[in-house]
């Protein structure tokens, strides 16, 4: 029975090592954030071809899922199956292009992030006109705006908004990581003390 407790704390040694394992996953992550923000930062050409490649693969087992789910989903009708099928069909093929052409996938990725602002904005105005929100309605409908307003920046000017977009997201990874670091649980060293 000794053997399963620490001395000082009570705990079960497994607990004193799962805490060391959250400490190093944590530590570890911190590490590649702040490595992945850096080369966002500093190498933003192959971080957003890395980017579209990624996104021609999520298009590419999207429209793959999309067609074996209309093959094998016989609850469906035939009409819903030919059309969910033929959509997978066509997100596999938009997926090849941007794995063969990059620059296409990150204008598509560009475009679709700004006409889903739009969107969103447009959603949140109509919603926050009509129900009660959780903070001032004020708030709500300015966030609203500022997301037409910034989907509409990023459709009119999709080359500034790529190279932003990567720029804040490695600012984004570096200060996650460093604020990881400096939040750590203590290690069972400093429990001890």
């Amino acid at each position: 029975m000794y053997a399963m407790y620490t001395e000082e704390r009570g705990f079960p040694e497994s607990a004193s090592r799962a805490r060391a394992a959250i400490r190093a996953a944590l530590i570890t992550s911190a590490v590649a954030a702040i490595v992945l923000g850096a080369i966002a930062l500093f190498w933003p050409g192959p971080t957003l071809l890395a980017i579209a490649v990624l996104f021609g693969l999520w298009l590419v087992i999207g429209g793959v899922m999309r067609v074996a789910t209309a093959i094998t989903s016989h609850f469906l009708s035939t009409g819903m199956r030919w059309l969910l099928g033929g959509l997978g069909a066509l997100v596999v093929a938009a997926g090849i292009v941007c794995l063969f052409n990059p620059g296409k996938a990150l204008w598509v990725l560009t475009v679709f992030i700004g006409i889903s602002w739009i969107l969103d904005g447009v959603m949140a105005l109509f919603s926050g006109r009509d129900r009660a929100t959780v903070g001032p309605r004020w708030l709500y409908i300015a966030g609203a705006v500022i997301s037409v307003i910034a989907g509409i920046v990023v459709l009119a000017m999709p080359g500034v908004a790529v190279a932003t977009f990567a720029m804040f997201g490695g600012i984004l990874l570096i200060i996650m990581g460093i604020v990881t670091l400096f939040t750590l649980p203590p290690s069972e060293s400093v429990n001890r003390a």
